[in-house]
Formats: C-alpha cells, sequence, structure tokens
C-alpha cells in the first residue's frame, strides 16, 4: 500500500520531498502529497520509508489502506 500524508498534520517542512527516490512527493496548496501511483513504499531502496523516517510529526505519514500493496513489475 502507498503512503500517504496526513494533510492536517503536515508541518510543509518539506524533509520528506527531496529523500523519496521515487520523486512520489510534491507541494500542494500548502502541504505535502503523495502521488500513490509513484510510492513503492520505498521498497528496494531503504529498510524503512523515508517520508517516515524524516518526517518531525509522528504519524503524519502513514500507509494508505484504501489502495492495494505496491507490486514490483515483474
Amino acid at each position: 500500500m502507498p503512503f500517504k500524508i496526513i494533510s492536517s498534520q503536515c508541518t510543509s517542512c518539506s524533509a520528506c520531498e527531496p529523500e523519496c527516490p521515487n520523486v512520489a512527493i510534491r507541494e500542494k496548496g500548502g502541504t505535502f502529497v503523495i502521488d500513490p501511483k509513484k510510492c513503492t513504499e520505498c521498497l528496494g531502496h531503504f529498510d524503512e520509508p523515508q517520508c517516515v523516517a524524516v518526517c518531525p510529526v509522528d504519524n503524519t505519514c502513514v500507509i494508505d489502506t484504501s489502495l492495494p500493496r505496491y507490486q514490483a513489475p515483474a
């Protein structure tokens, strides 16, 4: 499942944007959003999702359970 950013908790610090290996994070309307089509949960890049690792506000970058889990291309 891709990650999403809880916009009401996002402080717009921009720490997550440069850390995303898939360039899935961008600023929109004063907060940051994750493009679920680009998010791979950092699989194959890092042991931990980088948005979660660098976000200064706990539980702001969370798994979007409404979308299917990322599947690496075969």
